[in-house]
């Protein structure tokens, strides 16, 4: 059956991880682009939260990942997607009302998202994979460099205050990725996958794994 992810970002083909998520559309054209701004994403089948912060209508992407880590329905982050995710669980799970990004709040009560400790904008990084974790099963257990757009991830610690599993770690980024135990399909990590895509031709497997959860997912809905 036909699946349908909804891509929630703000598409800027300036920014060359936004023509690296063009070029796995257009392998995957399952994968569509759909703004914040009231970004609805009732009728698909799993989200990909994109990079390019701040969103134009930051409350409508948290609420769409709300909505899609309620529902069960498959869940990719990356980068802006990995803080917004971490964001939104903190307020609206492990009840840190106070739950602020420094990037967007940097007075806010709790800082979840903080500035890294040198900013990985246009930069590589080794990502060490945690054993037993599903990044491990999709990426494998050994360390491989990852792309990196960005200043900003997880304030030390925060990821195991929130009960959240951590995927991978890499130097000056500390959290690289993290899961939820007991959602279906529930992974966030600060590098971007899809950049490489146009070179390689094929898509990531995180890209894959999102689309095959998603595939599982569809046969059990209304339509």
């Amino acid at each position: 059956m036909p699946v349908a992810i909804a891509a929630v970002g703000d598409r800027n083909p300036a920014y060359v991880t936004h023509r690296e998520i063009d070029a796995t559309i257009a392998l995957a054209p399952e994968i569509r682009w759909v703004g914040t701004d009231g970004a609805d994403i009732e009728g698909y089948d799993g989200l990909w939260v994109l990079p390019g912060t701040p969103y134009r209508d930051e409350a409508a992407a948290l609420a769409a990942i709300r909505f899609a880590r309620e529902q069960g329905m498959p869940l990719l982050g990356t980068c802006g997607g990995f803080q917004h995710m971490a964001l939104e669980y903190a307020r609206n799970a492990a009840g840190i009302a106070g739950a602020a990004h420094a990037e967007s709040d940097p007075d806010g009560a709790t800082l979840v998202v903080g500035e890294l400790s040198c900013s990985l904008v246009g930069q590589e990084r080794v990502v060490r994979p945690v054993t037993g974790t599903r990044l491990a099963a999709i990426c494998g257990d050994e360390p491989f460099a990852g792309f990196h757009y960005c200043g900003y991830g997880l304030v030390p610690g925060m990821a195991e205050q929130l009960g959240l599993v951590v995927g991978a770690h890499a130097d000056d980024a500390g959290v690289e990725a993290f899961e939820l135990p007991g959602h279906p399909f529930y992974l966030a990590t600060l590098f971007q996958p899809q950049v490489g895509t146009s070179a390689r031709g094929v898509l990531h497997p995180l890209v894959g794994a999102l689309l095959a959860a998603a595939a599982s997912r569809a046969p059990m809905l209304p339509r």
